[in-house]
């Protein structure tokens, strides 16, 4: 019998954060996805050079119809906005070079996946290899917010309970209710897409670091995953970084509300990693009510009525939020986001990015429109 290899956590001495932002690109004529990444990326490499302070901010992905814009390591929210911000006069700059715009939402409404064009790298290719027409349908975007961890042993508690805010997290981003030129009816299809992959979709929930060490050893002893990246998750421990990854949001329009999201789900991490190192047991919900509380958010978005608890009350979730936000205003205080925290109800009363992309469409009939929209909204 062979026993799992350890894993190392990297421990993150203070709640750090780290924001990485998917974007895709459109044509500024069409408005359809632009395979311009290489172009982008060959002005990009030529920037670099003379503005070292940027290397590793702006990267590839999947397609070639996106751009992600990643922070270093920071410690506020404004500070990590501010690093977004700096990344994207960048790249705004460059795409207007080359005549595309920057779009910030989960999904595109009407573009087509067989048009789109693969990046290159044995680790994309390979995923496409594997999962065939699930992999090439992947035309989504999204927000990753990492936080860390100061010790190892309190990732998975902390993990688990967070489970419990996945709709809120989720209701808030949501921001893909068209796909292929039709309503899905979902506020979030993203979310829907996203969990085919083999090793996406919700965590499995471990109380114990072995546990999960265990885990990753069948994983990689019966050929599902190479490394623990592959492991796609929608809450994912990063050892290396000493981080838990939050990667349950649609892409985000601008950077208001993204600093709104990612100030929330600061908090929350904090206030569990708190409670929990005060000695209380943080509590969890059963894998069937968080995977009930996923889809009633992804279909209703900021109308889903959630489960709460074990003991399966409900509640509308923008009524939770409200009720949320005032218990974490200490917490928002120490970690200097109080200002962000507050954009949440901001979201709220404007709506959600699905509710403003209907309504474009209910008043046009005319999805481009619904792009110009999105594109819009960037700042």
């Amino acid at each position: 019998m062979s026993f799992p290899a350890p894993i190392a956590f990297t421990r993150s001495p203070r709640p750090t954060l780290g924001v990485e932002w998917e974007l895709a690109l459109v044509d500024k004529t069409s408005r359809d996805l632009a395979n311009a990444a290489d172009e982008l990326f060959g002005l990009v490499d030529a920037r670099v050079g003379d503005h070292p302070a940027e290397q590793g901010r702006i990267h590839r992905e999947l397609l070639r119809n996106t751009v992600e814009l990643v922070t270093g390591i920071c410690t506020t929210v404004g500070e990590a906005m501010d690093d977004l911000g700096s990344s994207l006069e960048v790249v705004r700059g460059l795409c207007d070079r080359i005549g595309v715009d920057l779009y910030g939402a989960g999904t595109h409404p009407f573009a087509e996946w067989s048009a789109q064009q693969l990046s290159e790298g044995h680790r994309y290719a390979e995923l496409i290899e594997r999962t065939q027409w699930w992999g090439r349908q992947m035309l989504i975007w999204g927000v990753h917010v990492h936080v860390g961890i100061d010790d190892r042993d309190k990732v998975l508690p902390i993990l688990s309970s967070l489970l419990k805010y996945y709709p809120h997290l989720l209701a808030l981003s949501a921001s893909s209710p068209m796909w292929a030129g039709g309503s899905t009816g979902y506020a979030s299809n993203r979310a829907m897409m996203f969990q085919q992959l083999p090793t996406a979709g919700l965590p499995f929930q471990f109380d114990r670091w072995g546990e999960f060490e265990h885990f990753v050893h069948d994983q990689k002893t019966t050929g599902i995953i190479d490394h623990l990246n592959e492991i796609r998750w929608d809450i994912r421990p990063s050892p290396s970084l000493g981080t838990i990854e939050v990667r349950v949001c649609d892409g985000v329009s601008n950077r208001r509300e993204l600093a709104a999201i990612v100030a929330l789900t600061h908090c929350l991490i904090v206030d569990l990693d708190r409670r929990l190192t005060a000695g209380e047991q943080l509590p969890q919900m059963a894998p069937w009510l968080v995977q009930e509380n996923k889809w009633r958010a992804a279909r209703y978005g900021l109308d889903a009525i959630v489960i709460q608890d074990a003991d399966c009350a409900e509640r509308l979730v923008t009524d939770d939020l409200a009720e949320l936000l005032v218990r974490l205003e200490p917490v928002a205080a120490s970690l200097g986001c109080l200002d962000e925290l507050g954009g949440v109800a901001d979201i709220i009363a404007r709506g959600a990015s699905y509710q403003r992309q209907r309504a474009v469409f209910a008043e046009t009939g005319d999805m481009r429109t619904v792009v110009d929209s999105v594109v819009a909204e960037l700042s």
